[in-house]
């Protein structure tokens, strides 16, 4: 990943889709372990997974910022919405559609991350990416059309996963903010808030305690696609902007229904077929995306991690530092031309 440093595209790219690779897996998982255990329990052994992955994950003082005291409003809601509302709407999606049909469902979840990254962040929208996003909205109309003939019996499970999907989209725009701070602690905090808060509601609910077998599975799922997804989703934010993670992280749902048909879901048509092409057009599209042109930078003080061979960082350190680090630092305006994104040092208009 290194040397991807100066293509922040294809290395935001690179990191959306390792997330999407680990979260798409997850959703036939979670629908096959899931099996006999209540919505809030489910939720609740999904995100005590992400936590020990956030533990692990956390990076030493001095390379990645901390978090703040100042953050716990937005980590608060980012775990109301992304730890409590979106997990539990899927997990109870997934026993009332097919692993297929919710999989593909959860393509819209980068409609909701996009728009929301336009209205409230100002993140470019240009051309070239309107067209990706429409290109992965009718794919996944498309999907969503197939699938739902299926009967009437599988519309409540599609649309609590369309629910699932709009809280993860309001999650994502959230994290936004938080995508200088360290990966490992926003997955940890926000994890613990999510586990203790379903938990609860599994107690209030009386949920049926889950078989052991089952309940270590959902870990070790809440882990990889819960845990380790959402610090490579956060790092790829942190690389080109929301709007754009959220756009080629829509590449998980077909990940996720891949998995699903290898383990027996036979629900596969011509409609999926021409679907996933229009997706997968969409997101190629975005990875290819070139965004250069004459900017400003104005005079800021902020702490993330950095490197001094970026172009934007070279205040001086004695002695000079090697790798990333994080630190209060200071940037001068400045003025230049060069490609790039809107990571945290190009939030300007256009």
């Amino acid at each position: 990943m290194n040397d991807l440093r100066g293509r922040p595209a294809v290395r935001g790219g690179a990191l959306a889709l390792l997330a999407a690779t680990l979260f798409g897996i997850s959703t036939p998982l979670v629908q096959r372990f899931g099996v006999g255990i209540g919505a809030f329990s489910t939720a609740a052994l999904l995100y005590a997974g992400a936590a020990v992955a956030g533990a692990l994950l956390r990076q030493p003082v001095g390379i990645e910022a901390r978090l703040r005291r100042t953050d716990t409003g937005r980590l608060v809601a980012m775990a109301a919405f992304g730890a409590v509302i979106g997990p539990v709407a899927l997990a109870w999606g997934l026993q009332h559609t097919s692993a297929t049909s919710a999989s593909l469902m959860l393509t819209l979840e980068a409609l909701f991350t996009a728009l929301l990254a336009w209205l409230l962040y100002r993140e470019t929208m240009d051309g070239r990416v309107w067209t990706a996003m429409l290109l992965l909205v009718a794919g996944g109309a498309i999907l969503v059309l197939d699938q739902g003939r299926g009967g009437e019996a599988q519309v409540w499970g599609l649309l609590a996963v369309l629910l699932a999907t709009a809280a993860w989209g309001v999650d994502n725009t959230l994290s936004r903010a938080l995508a200088e701070r360290d990966p490992g602690q926003v997955v940890l905090a926000k994890a613990v808030l999510g586990a203790v808060a379903t938990a609860l509601l599994a107690f209030v609910f009386r949920e049926p305690a889950p078989a052991a077998g089952n309940a270590v599975a959902l870990l070790i799922v809440g882990a990889a696609g819960y845990g380790a997804s959402l610090r490579f989703y956060l790092l790829a934010q942190r690389a080109f902007g929301a709007a754009r993670t959220g756009s080629v992280f829509a590449f998980a749902p077909f990940i996720g229904a891949a998995l699903a048909v290898a383990l027996g879901d036979r629900s596969a048509s011509g409609m999926m077929a021409a679907g996933s092409l229009l997706m997968l057009a969409g997101v190629v599209l975005h990875l290819a995306e070139s965004h250069g042109h004459e900017h400003e930078h104005d005079a800021i003080e902020h702490e993330h991690a950095h490197r001094h061979d970026d172009g934007h960082h070279d205040h001086v350190h004695e002695p000079m530092p090697e790798g990333a680090h994080s630190h209060l630092h200071s940037h001068a305006p400045l003025r230049h031309s060069h490609p790039h994104v809107p990571d945290a040092h190009h939030g300007h208009r256009h």
